[in-house]
């Protein structure tokens, strides 16, 4: 995908373009000396990792404020954020339990006058309310659900980007878990997901 084509597809502004291409270029610098992703994923930046995190505005349309689990690179929750800038009710959680990753994010939040709060601890140990609670690569779905359980039962939407496991990794979670979830086909590649996630509650609770 060119920048062009993901301009064409999202609808992003011109300043939206400028301020991902100034994101690009940071991730780009900074991956240099911090394993933030792949470096031979770089070459694909806006398929793999920009449209890959963009795609999800159109699965919660409605939603204003975000909370991004390990945020690391800031995807999806920084590609988010800076999507949702000119909307004066939105605000994205960006949260990080490394201390340099989110020096990294937190330049990125300041550089580009974001509407995003980044939080250096434990995503379980949050107390945010927001309308999606979002991760991509962080953990299993077993792991990944008792990340966001405090987001969901604070009336969150679950939408997480997950690869071509996510059913074996779904059926594993529901030995655990009792929740009502959905998937979907990635649009930046075909044997990607994204799992939508609501009623969380562990099987064995009363």
């Amino acid at each position: 995908m060119t920048p062009s084509e993901f301009q064409a597809v999202t609808g992003a502004t011109p300043a939206q373009m400028a301020d991902l291409d100034i994101f690009i270029e940071r991730l780009t610098e900074t991956n240099a000396v911090m394993n933030l992703v792949g470096p031979d994923s770089l070459p694909d930046v806006w398929n793999r990792h920009i449209w890959d995190s963009a795609q999800l505005l159109s699965m919660a349309p409605a939603a204003r404020t975000w909370a991004d689990l390990g945020a690391g690179a800031g995807f999806p929750g920084l590609v988010l954020a800076i999507l949702l800038k000119d909307r004066s009710d939105s605000h994205v959680w960006l949260i990080d339990s490394l201390g340099k990753r989110c020096r990294f994010l937190q330049e990125a939040v300041d550089g580009l006058s974001l509407r995003a709060t980044v939080i250096n601890g434990r995503a379980e140990a949050q107390r945010v309310t927001v309308d999606v609670v979002t991760a991509r690569a962080l953990a299993p779905m077993e792991k990944l659900l008792g990340y966001a359980q405090p987001y969901l039962q604070r009336g969150a939407q679950g939408l997480f980007l997950k690869g071509e496991k996510a059913e074996a990794e779904l059926i594993e979670a529901r030995k655990v878990w009792h929740f009502e979830s959905s998937l979907s086909v990635s649009r930046s590649d075909p044997r990607g997901r994204i799992v939508s996630v609501r009623s969380l509650r562990r099987v064995h609770s009363r």
